[in-house]
């Protein structure tokens, strides 16, 4: 796939309901009292900056006349404390600011993800993991702008803009009317010109960040695959030229910045001429004196200085909309069709069965698809799995045993009947069903961390003698003595152990989790032929000393005496 079909493709999936992301924007302000400390910190901040320099403006002027020094002393202080005062309010409102933005992308992340993890795995199987981790990371943090450079330069510099334009009328009448004309024509200009230059440069910056993200992601994630057939040269030109078309962009974004701050000076200097073009002959025929002349003219430098984010706040708009559309479209309000949803009054899962507190499934009629697919791959299938029974169930590629699997721990949707105990499995929380069905994984996931931490991942609570002895009953508690103990790293995603030591630790954990029906999928996949029979014996033997149900899934021959039955699934449907 071409950079430019790979740039479409995730701008389309960037569409996104305009509700949900209102929603997503609404979240991201700050809460009433946080933000408008930061605002009231900035307008001091801001007047205090203006008030400065028509202050000195005016003491200077006035001193040259030489008045008695009771004259200046109150001007004197006004100086040193607006020049305090604008440093101090400054510092101030970034505290308050910054402080009221980080706590809610606290909020924001925790949100998107409790609408993301329904969805894991298989509803997000068409989601590119580079870019699912941009708009989780760069796109949210992107979102602290709506506060900090739109809403409160904005309100405050506004506040600021309207006193300094009624001080300037309360002095010379003709000089705050041309400074609102000069601030309203740099408001315009200012906003079209970032517009016409920067506009679509700032946004195309989220979704060519989140493309590099993700050149970046597959080239470290894969560098071993790459590199044995040769595709590494054309990986890493696909980073080198994302980050081109990303840098392009961010440059045509500054070249906008400065030319709308020039727009803005430029019209400070109009404001400025304009002041004087008042000032000059009010002065000449006494209506205004030499210290209010020098306010007039240097006011509107001031005030400019300040006004100046106001036409910028528009370009953090855009970057921040476009940000929210990509969150929203990686969340979307509509969960895709296949994947499971809880019932808003799901039932608890109480399990009574009659061996040790094993229930009974049954699927009765039960057809399955994955998320956004028509396909069926499980077509009114009936099964029963008795309390304590170990089954083996076989069939070619692609029958449909995983997507089985992912029925019975709820991650992926069906039809007909399926439950457990009894109880329909959709009147019951998912993560209840995962408390009672678990599922060791065709490549389990291991966490880059210590041996430790992968078994703890199930059960918080295990000793370390726990830990060992479940090692044990799967054969690894040698291995895991020899090389170190359980405080060794086993590599991100499992990297420094081999496949069948990862399998083994993924049913470690699941003995701990204390699963009463587990669903191993081709526990034998990726190991030699030894290993693989030491492992299925590993798996049916602990579960026949715990009464625990299994159903394994395996290309591989069982012993018939290890199993209680063997059941073949071709096409979707149970044979023989």
């Amino acid at each position: 796939m071409s950079a430019e079909s790979r740039l479409r493709e995730t701008q389309a999936q960037g569409a996104a309901d305009p509700m949900e992301v209102r929603r997503i924007l609404r979240l991201a302000i700050p809460s009433a009292g946080r933000l408008w400390a930061a605002i009231g910190f900035g307008f001091l901040s801001g007047g205090s900056a203006v008030a400065l320099l028509g202050v000195s403006a005016w003491l200077i002027t006035r001193a040259s006349e030489q008045p008695a020094l009771m004259y200046l002393s109150a001007a004197v202080v006004g100086v040193r404390a607006f020049a305090l005062g604008r440093a101090f309010f400054r510092y101030l409102e970034r505290l308050a600011g910054h402080d009221a933005a980080f706590r809610q992308l606290g909020t924001v992340r925790s949100r998107l993800y409790a609408r993301l993890e329904p969805l894991a795995p298989d509803g997000l199987r068409g989601v590119r993991s580079g870019d699912l981790l941009a708009r989780l990371a760069d796109d949210v943090d992107e979102l602290q702008n709506l506060a900090l450079r739109v809403i409160q330069p904005l309100v405050s510099a506004g506040l600021v803009a309207v006193g300094s334009i009624v001080a300037a009328f309360l002095i010379l009448p003709a000089a705050g009317v041309a400074l609102l004309v000069t601030l309203a024509v740099a408001l315009v200009a200012g906003m079209l010109v970032n517009r016409w230059v920067a506009g679509a440069a700032e946004r195309r910056i989220a979704p060519l960040r989140a493309e590099l993200n993700d050149a970046l992601h597959d080239l470290v994630a894969n560098l071993d695959v790459l590199t044995a057939y040769g595709a590494l040269p054309a990986a890493q030109e696909r980073v080198r030229a994302a980050g081109e078309r990303l840098t392009a962009a961010s440059r045509t974004r500054a070249v906008g910045l400065g030319l709308t701050a020039g727009v803005v000076s430029l019209l400070a200097g109009a404001a400025t001429v304009f002041g004087l073009s008042g000032g000059i002959p009010a002065v000449i025929d006494g209506s205004l004196d030499a210290p209010g002349l020098a306010v007039v003219a240097l006011l509107p430098l001031a005030v400019f200085e300040v006004f100046g984010t106001v036409p910028l706040a528009f370009g953090a708009w855009r970057r921040v909309r476009a940000s929210a559309e990509r969150i929203a479209s990686a969340a979307p309000i509509e969960v895709p069709d296949g994947v499971p949803v809880d019932a808003p009054d799901g039932r608890a899962l109480v399990v009574s069965g009659d061996v040790g507190g094993v229930p009974e499934v049954l699927l009765d009629g039960v057809s399955a698809h994955w998320p956004d697919d028509d396909h069926d791959v499980l077509r009114e299938l009936d099964l029963r799995l008795r309390p304590g029974e170990r089954v083996l169930l076989t069939g070619p590629t692609g029958a449909g045993k995983t997507a089985l699997a992912h029925v019975l721990t709820r991650l992926i949707d069906h039809t007909g009947d399926y439950s457990i105990d009894g109880v329909p499995a959709r009147d019951l929380r998912q993560d209840d069903v995962r408390r009672v069905i678990g599922l060791v994984e065709q490549r389990p996931y291991l966490f880059d961390s210590d041996l430790r931490q992968n078994l703890l991942f199930a059960r918080d609570t295990a000793t370390d003698d726990e830990l060992l002895d479940a090692l044990d009953r799967v054969g690894l508690r040698g291995w895991a003595l020899a090389r170190g103990g359980l405080s060794e790293p086993v590599g991100e995603r499992g990297a420094l152990v081999s496949g069948g030591q990862a399998q083994r630790i993924a049913l470690a954990r699941a003995l701990l989790a204390h699963f009463p029906v587990l669903v191993v999928d081709e526990p034998t996949a990726n190991v030699d032929s030894a290993v693989a029979d030491a492992i299925v014996r590993d798996v049916l033997r602990t579960a026949a000393e715990d009464g625990r149900t299994v159903l394994l899934i395996s290309h591989t021959d069982v012993p018939t005496e290890l199993v209680d039955r063997v059941v073949r699934l071709e096409d979707g449907a149970l044979v023989g």
